[in-house]
C-alpha cells in the first residue's frame, strides 16, 4: 500500500504541529506521523507539560506551608510524589484532546507508527506502508542521554523521562547534571522536603544566565535544603546492599540516596530512521545538521525542534516548525527572530532575553542597569512572593533595551512585556516607554516602571 502527500511531517510535538498547521492553512495535503499511541511528543507526555504541572502543584504546597496564615496551625498536608504525578498527568491528557482537534479541524492526516526513509522521497511506516511526498519535515525531538555504563533498568536509577513514572516517595535523591532540567527537579523535590544532592560537573549553575541571577538561584536552592556540589564529575553509579544508589565522583566524593536521577544531556531521536543512508548528516549526539532555513543536506528535507539541538525549547521549536512550513510555501515572506526568551521553572522562576552584563562588558558595549526588587512591590507583598527582581540593561545614550533578566514568581510571564518593547526597531525600543505607560496597580508588571525609573535616574 502506498500513498502520496505534498508534505509529510515526522513527529507531533510543538515543532511538528507548528509546521503542520502552517502548511495546512496554505492548502497543502499534509500527513503527520506519530511513533506513539497519542499525539503531543515528549513535550506533552514526558517533558514540558507534566514537569511544569508537577512544579505548579509543588509550588501550591510550598506556598501553603510557608504562608504566615497557616504556620501556626497543625493542619499539615501529607501528599506523596506519585499522587502529585497522577494529578499532573491529567494536564497531558487534556492537551492531547485539545491538539488532536486542531489536526482534525485542519484536515491533517495522523498516521501512527515508526517511520524510516527507504529513499529520499519515500518513507516506510511500521514496515508495511509506504508514503511518498515532495517534501519532508523531521520533528522527532530528543531523549535523555543514557551513558552505557549506568544501569537504567534498575528502578532506582532514572532519567528525566523515567522520573515521571516514579511509584514511591523517596526520602532522598541525587541529581547528576545541574542544567535546566536538573535545577528544576532539584526545586521540585526540595519543596517536598526530600533531601536533594545536586551534582554539577561545572563551576557554577546555569552559567549562560546573568551572574547575579545564578548567584541568587544557588543561594535559594541551598536555603531550600539542596546540597549543591560543583566541579564534580561522575565516575560510576552502583547499588549497595540496602538497595540505595551510590554516585562516586572522580574526586573521590560519594553521594548515597534512595533515587538517582541522571539529568546530563539529551540526544536527538534519529536512530533507525535511515538518515545516513540517504545522505543526511547527524552529529555525535544524533542531532541533525541544518542550514539557516532548517534544510538538511537534502534541501527538500527539513529538520526542526530538539532533534537539531539548541535551544531545546518548546516555544522555539513551534516557531521553527512554522518557519519551515512557511519556507516550503513562500521562501521569502518571514524572518525568524533570533532573540528567544528562556523560561526556567525553578523555585523561584527565571526568565531572560538578550545580553547579560558579562557579555556586554566583554563586547565593550556601554550599558546602564535598572532594577526593581520584588520585595518593594505591593502585589508581591500581597501574594507573599517577595523573593526576586527585574533587571533591565539598556544603552545610556539611545535608551535601547539590550537585555532583560527576571528572577522570581511569574518571571516567565513578566518577561514578555519587556520582550515586546525590546523587539521593536529604532526609537520604538527605549526604556523610557515604561515610565510613560500607566500600569495597573498593584501588579507585578509595575516592576517595569520601577526598574526603568531606577535605571534612568542612575544615568542622569
Amino acid at each position: 500500500m502506498s500513498r502520496t502527500f505534498d508534505v509529510i511531517i515526522i513527529g507531533t510535538g510543538p515543532a511538528g504541529e507548528g509546521a503542520a498547521m502552517r502548511l495546512a492553512k496554505a492548502g497543502k495535503k499534509v500527513a503527520i506521523i506519530e511513533k506513539y499511541q497519542q499525539i503531543g511528543g515528549g513535550c506533552v507526555h514526558w517533558g514540558t507539560i507534566p514537569s511544569k504541572a508537577l512544579r505548579h502543584l509543588v509550588e501550591l504546597l510550598a506556598n501553603y506551608r510557608d504562608h504566615p496564615l497557616f504556620q501556626q496551625t497543625e493542619n499539615t498536608l501529607n501528599i506523596t510524589f506519585p499522587q502529585l504525578l497522577k494529578q499532573a498527568k491529567t494536564v497531558s491528557t487534556e492537551q492531547v484532546r485539545v491538539h488532536h482537534r486542531y489536526y482534525i479541524r485542519n484536515e491533517i492526516e495522523i498516521i501512527y507508527g515508526f517511520a524510516r526513509f527507504i529513499d529520499k522521497n519515500t518513507l516506510m511506516v511500521n514496515d508495511k506502508e509506504t508514503l511518498t511526498a515532495e517534501q519532508f519535515i523531521i520533528a522527532t525531538g530528543s531523549s535523555p542521554y543514557n551513558p552505557p555504563d549506568i544501569d537504567f533498568k534498575h528502578p532506582h536509577i532514572l532519567d528525566s523521562d523515567g522520573i515521571l513514572d516514579l511509584t514511591e516517595n523517596p526520602r532522598s535523591i541525587t541529581i547528576y547534571g545541574a542544567g535546566v532540567i536538573g535545577c528544576e527537579y532539584a526545586s521540585i523535590f526540595a519543596n517536598l522536603d526530600i533531601k536533594v544532592n545536586l551534582i554539577n560537573s561545572r563551576n557554577s549553575l546555569l552559567s549562560f544566565l546573568d551572574s547575579e541571577i545564578t548567584t541568587a538561584l544557588t543561594y535559594h536552592l541551598r536555603e531550600q535544603g539542596v546540597l549543591v556540589r560543583h566541579n564534580a564529575e561522575y565516575d560510576k553509579v552502583v547499588i549497595d546492599d540496602n538497595n540505595q544508589v551510590i554516585l562516586s565522583c572522580k574526586s573521590g566524593a560519594k553521594f548515597r540516596s534512595d533515587i538517582f536521577l541522571w539529568a546530563n544531556g539529551r540526544s536527538g531521536n534519529t536512530a533507525d530512521m535511515g538518515l545516513k543512508e540517504i545522505g543526511l548528516k547527524v552529529n555525535h549526539r544524533e542531532q541533525i545538521e541544518v542550514n539557516e532555513c532548517f534544510q538538511t543536506t537534502e534541501s527538500h528535507i527539513y529538520a526542526v525542534g530538539d532533534v537539531i539541538g539548541a535551544p531545546g525549547l518548546a516555544s522555539a521549536s513551534y516557531d521553527q516548525g512554522r518557519f519551515a512550513g512557511n519556507h516550503i510555501v513562500d521562501k521569502a515572506s518571514w524572518t525568524l527572530l533570533k532573540e528567544i526568551p528562556s523560561g526556567i521553572f525553578t523555585s523561584p522562576e527565571i526568565s531572560c532575553i538578550g545580553k547579560t552584563e558579562a557579555e556586554l562588558t566583554t563586547a565593550k558595549i556601554p550599558y546602564q542597569v535598572g532594577k526593581a526588587d520584588f520585595k518593594n512591590l505591593a502585589r508581591a507583598q500581597i501574594e507573599n512572593n517577595e523573593i526576586g527582581m527585574l533587571k533591565i540593561l539598556f544603552d545610556p545614550k539611545t535608551e535601547a533595551i539590550l537585555g532583560i533578566h527576571c528572577f522570581g514568581d511569574q518571571a516567565a510571564e513578566i518577561l514578555h512585556i519587556g520582550q515586546v518593547i525590546m523587539m521593536q526597531k529604532g526609537k520604538a525600543n527605549r526604556i523610557s516607554w515604561f515610565t510613560e505607560t500607566t500600569f495597573n496597580y498593584p501588579t507585578m508588571a509595575e516592576a517595569y516602571r520601577v526598574a526603568a525609573l531606577n535605571g534612568l535616574n542612575r544615568r542622569v
